[in-house]
């Protein structure tokens, strides 16, 4: 009597994961494998914005690649500057800004000294003055830890703001390495590109990586009015989403050309503490947004959760027909997502981590619902 009680609630949670990924997932095979760039779209001068604390070793890898990227007449004739904030840096980012600005004269420092009053909790006050101090409308955000797939970055993040689109949506990837907590970190980075793209071809565009995100600096500086920007130190990004962003104005751009690239954390606690910001930010998503990623997040973790017992159980055979049929419609749609992202590696992980998954769920809990962290460094 228990199984059969078991079985009906797994097969019941099953069936909303694969409804769930039909309605959802399944647009991800839409997406075009290599969209195509205009590379006749009228050009518009750029503000590139990156907020630096203790940056040093980063901007000297990665700041060169920003700087010459090919955006104007010809590829020669900058039509953009980028603006660096030294936000109080103890090591030697003031130096490395210093001797570049020597050869590149498109690029803008502007140092936040130490003891300087905050009017906004951490990266955000960083950021506005970035903002504040570019010349441009059109604004594309990045980090000083990421590095650009190639000279073509800053045309694929900004072309559809050309053709009237007001937020762009970035794919910030993760460098390849040989560690399993890599692996895991690309994995659910992919996961959750599946997640924000299907909801935006769903008509609920709900997120943006601030590693990778262009958008109007008027709408930007909108966002800085409204009464939730100060409730956290990051999220930003998320919230220029869920204020502004509709089905005409927000787009996600998916061209590999259009990628940047950064280290993922190296030891477990730094990915811990990197998402227990990020999912405390997960507050400023429409009450819409956040029931439906709920529900996936618990029906998820239920299926597992009842799944495992039946494994033991006198119908074994039924629950793992069931659960085969579920993880074809969930991990056929992650190979289209991790082919369209170049991360198809991670394919032959993809039943470790999709039960990965529900133990993370269940270990971040906490800070998915009450945590709030002030600070971004």
């Amino acid at each position: 009597m228990v199984f059969i009680i078991v079985l009906s609630a797994f097969s019941f949670w099953a069936a909303i994961q694969c409804g769930y990924s039909f309605y959802f997932f399944f647009r991800i095979f839409r997406l075009n494998d290599r969209p195509t760039l205009d590379h006749n779209f009228s050009l518009e001068p750029v503000s590139i914005v990156i907020c630096a604390r203790n940056e040093a070793e980063n901007l000297k890898q990665n700041l060169p690649l920003v700087l010459n990227q090919d955006y104007g007449a010809g590829g020669t004739s900058k039509m953009y500057e980028v603006v660096v904030v030294d936000d109080e840096s103890t090591d030697g980012t003031a130096e490395v800004l210093w001797e570049m600005q020597q050869k590149f004269h498109h690029l803008k420092v502007i140092t936040i000294v130490s003891g300087t009053e905050h009017t906004f909790k951490g990266k955000k006050f960083a950021l506005s003055k970035g903002v504040a101090a570019s010349h441009y409308n059109q604004l594309l955000l990045t980090d000083a830890d990421c590095l650009p797939a190639g000279k073509n970055w800053l045309r694929h993040m900004v072309a559809p703001l050309a053709e009237g689109k007001e937020i762009v949506a970035g794919y910030g990837a993760y460098k390849a390495t040989r560690s399993l907590l890599n692996a895991f970190v690309r994995w659910e980075n992919c996961h959750a590109f599946l997640q924000y793209f299907t909801y935006f071809k769903a008509g609920l565009p709900y997120m943006a990586s601030g590693r990778n995100m262009a958008c109007r600096k008027d709408l930007f500086l909108r966002a800085q009015q409204s009464p939730t920007w100060n409730l956290s130190a990051s999220g930003d990004d998320d919230l220029v989403v869920s204020l502004f962003a509709n089905n005409s104005n927000y787009t996600v751009v998916t061209n590999s050309e259009s990628f940047t690239y950064t280290e993922s954390p190296e030891r477990f606690s730094a990915w811990c503490r990197q998402k227990q910001r990020h999912l405390t930010d997960g507050k400023s998503y429409k009450p819409r947004v956040k029931g439906l990623l709920g529900l996936y997040g618990f029906t998820h973790a239920a299926t597992w959760f009842y799944f495992i017992p039946l494994l033991f159980s006198p119908y074994w055979s039924v629950a793992l027909c069931i659960m085969a049929v579920r993880c074809i419609f969930f991990w056929g749609a992650f190979a289209r997502a991790a082919s369209v992202l170049r991360e198809k590696s991670l394919l032959f992980l993809l039943p470790l981590f999709d039960f990965a998954w529900m133990l993370f769920n269940f270990a971040f809990l906490p800070y998915i619902l009450h945590k709030n962290k002030q600070h971004w460094k």
